[in-house]
């Protein structure tokens, strides 16, 4: 439970009290339980259709949001893990591998996290090192080499920032998957579906169309950073926030993503399912048009896509 969410899980305490009440006497309730759940729905209406940008990151954090394996595991019919960088390891931040959607067989890449402790260990909480990143980009040479496409799912703080990342040539393996995607033959689609921080999720994040969840952010950098290098402080994340304007209708506005997939009302963790089945019914609507475009105009449209943001003056 969230802090902005305390109202609304009092109102369900309420109503579960209400429903036991009524189960074990004769009293009717029936009118003030109707009641009640009218308000819930319209209090949830009104605390998630006015959400604060910090509100929504934290809501983009929530443990018990889907993430990107149960996506994949959810939206294919089979799914085959693909492992290691044919250099260094296999890194458990960032999986990979085909999965056949409705009859399509697609390459999955994404940013993975752990829903405990150790698994969070093993993941690295989601940010991949240089080993992830390149095998990242095996895995889309593979897809192109088969002629596949590729449906990139980013959720990540941040690419590892250890010693040793940089060691191994952290900011290289990233420059290097950017450059990369850029000229994939094949259809490359990019969601995010929880965090997208700096160039860690930007390694991942060059596609024919990026597409964000409603309830996720996009930026350079995360509030708190942000925050502790403006301010000194952690205390200002939420004006960080603001100023930033990192969110998916931010992002859409900007011109730097291209369409926002509808979560269920209170995030996808609400009802995971609902948000599974949008997810495949998004990405075989993006993937359509796509695949029946010509190669070369899809690398130009590609390329010009992000050719034509932002703004330089000099």
């Amino acid at each position: 439970m969230l802090e902005f969410e305390q109202p609304i899980f009092e109102l369900e305490e309420k109503l579960e009290e209400m429903k036991k009440l009524a189960e074990g006497s004769k009293v009717d309730v029936s009118d003030t339980i109707v009641s009640l759940e009218e308000k819930i729905q319209r209090l949830k209406e009104d605390t998630y259709g006015n959400l604060t940008r910090w509100q929504k990151v934290q809501l983009s954090r929530h443990p018990e949001r889907p993430y990107t394996l149960d996506y994949i595991y959810n939206i294919t019919d089979d799914f085959i893990e693909l492992h290691g960088d044919r250099t260094v390891k296999d890194d458990k931040a960032m999986v990979g591998g085909f999965g056949t959607l409705d009859g399509q067989s697609v390459m999955f890449i994404g940013q993975q996290k752990g829903r405990n402790t150790k698994q969070r260990q093993m993941r690295n909480f989601g940010m991949a090192n240089p080993e992830g990143y390149r095998k990242a980009l095996r895995l889309m040479r593979i897809a192109e080499k088969f002629n596949r496409p590729i449906v990139t799912l980013i959720d990540t703080p941040g690419a590892f920032p250890g010693f040793e990342a940089e060691e191994r040539g952290q900011g290289e393996a990233i420059a290097k998957n950017i450059r990369e995607m850029f000229t994939l033959k094949v259809p490359v689609i990019c969601i995010i579906i929880g965090e997208g921080a700096s160039g860690g999720a930007l390694g991942i994040a060059i596609g024919d169309r990026v597409l964000m969840l409603e309830n996720t952010w996009y930026s350079v950098i995360s509030p708190e950073s942000c925050s502790s290098i403006l301010w000194r402080s952690w205390e200002y994340k939420e004006q960080a926030a603001e100023a930033l304007k990192l969110t998916a209708d931010d992002m859409k506005g900007f011109g730097l993503v291209d369409a926002i997939v509808k979560e269920p009302l209170g995030g996808a963790h609400q009802n995971p399912d609902w948000m599974y089945a949008e997810m495949k019914k998004t990405i075989l609507e993006e993937l359509k048009p796509l695949m029946a475009m010509d190669t070369d105009d899809r690398i130009d449209k590609r390329i010009d896509k992000f050719s034509d943001m932002g703004e330089v003056v000099e």
